[in-house]
């Protein structure tokens, strides 16, 4: 799994023992494999509206190999041969997410996404069978091929006596709540607007050589702006109905740099702006969570398990808590799973339900060595 953050190629382990609602999944190794500042600005490059075609293509290929690298170097460093392995679930790397209310195209009024990093290409060099380029199913049927979190948390963590939030804080943010009753039903998963992808892209152009705000240190040193914050949440998204899907097409520096123009604090000092994202990123899911209706669960807990990046921000963290105070917060590895492996488990889960022959969740291409 490589997420919109790119900070690199999560490569999990993982052991799955039946499927639907008989699954039992144990991670047993994970690892991350840092992008290079190449790869990771070649990877920008190509995200963007105006691309050359030649080399999204080339990179689509080059993207497909590397990965496959990865993964024989992590199964070589973990003492695993590739025929031990019986299905490699490759996400791919997301470059582009074109729902339709974004899109807008009157000609065409259908969703769309692409990823790229081609499972070929992983099959043919590992020798192992790849299902990959998962949201593709998603949109063919008529969703927006986002957030796909949501079948695999309802197999993993729907608990009968408790009522869990699975809260995700990558680039975007994505949260699936599972009531205690949610086994008979399906779960409501939606993204809930910026994460990381704004914070990191501020850091890295205030502060060379950070490619993030570790542990939200800078971001606790200033103070939200508050116009600037009514500002960019005026965005249409943060008022639109769930589920919802997004990504950094529409929350990316342009549309940062335009609510600064339009606020005029364009010279806003760094420390500031960062925590005026921080308050952005954790609004973004309080209001998706009132949305949702789960805080009006009366006299019943609500637990979310956080994952993803910005789970080790203290300062996003601490803003979640003060905007969110009905709920309780713990970490993802409470329930068995690194808050920073869950993304990649849940990518092995969805291929296990694929080649099991799950009729609701058969959304990867199986692509043959």
């Amino acid at each position: 799994m490589s997420g919109t953050s790119l900070d690199g190629l999560d490569v999990a382990l993982c052991t799955c023992q039946g499927h639907g609602n008989t699954l039992r999944v144990a991670l047993e190794q994970f690892q991350t494999v840092p992008y290079s500042t190449d790869l990771r600005q070649r990877i920008r490059a190509v995200s963007q509206p105006n691309v050359a075609l030649q080399d999204l293509t080339l990179l689509h290929a080059e993207l497909g190999r590397y990965h496959a690298a990865q993964v024989l170097a992590c199964l070589s460093a973990w003492h695993v041969q590739p025929a031990a392995v019986d299905l490699l679930a490759s996400h791919g790397q997301t470059l582009w997410h074109a729902p339709a209310h974004q899109h807008q195209r009157t000609d065409f009024g259908h969703h769309a996404t692409l990823q790229i990093g081609d499972g070929d290409h992983l099959a043919a060099l590992t020798g192992i069978i790849t299902v990959a380029d998962f949201r593709q199913k998603h949109v063919a049927h008529g969703f927006e091929g986002a957030p796909l979190a949501g079948f695999a948390d309802q197999l993993l963590f729907a608990a009968p006596t408790e009522n869990r939030l699975l809260l995700n804080l990558g680039g975007i943010g994505n949260f699936t709540y599972l009531p205690a009753d949610s086994s008979t039903g399906p779960a409501l998963t939606t993204d809930t607007g910026p994460a990381n992808t704004l914070l990191d892209a501020v850091t890295r152009a205030h502060y060379p050589g950070r490619l993030y705000d570790e542990h939200g240190a800078l971001a606790a040193q200033g103070a939200a702006h508050p116009e600037l914050l009514r500002e960019l949440l005026a965005h249409p998204f943060f008022a639109a109905a769930l589920p919802k899907t997004t990504g950094p097409e529409l929350f990316g520096i342009d549309y940062l740099r335009a609510a600064q123009a339009r606020t005029h604090t364009s010279a806003l000092p760094a420390q500031h702006l960062l925590a005026t994202l921080v308050e952005l990123s954790a609004t973004g899911v309080a209001l998706a969570a009132q949305q949702s209706s789960m805080l009006a669960t009366v006299g019943a807990e609500i637990v979310a398990y956080v994952s993803g990046g910005g789970s080790h921000n203290a300062t996003l963290m601490a803003a979640l808590r003060r905007l969110l105070p009905e709920v309780r917060f713990a970490s993802i590895d409470e329930l068995g799973i690194p808050a920073d492996a869950k993304e990649a488990v849940l990518f092995a889960v969805l291929a296990n339900e694929t080649i099991a022959g799950n009729p609701a969740l058969s959304l990867g291409k199986i692509c043959l060595p």
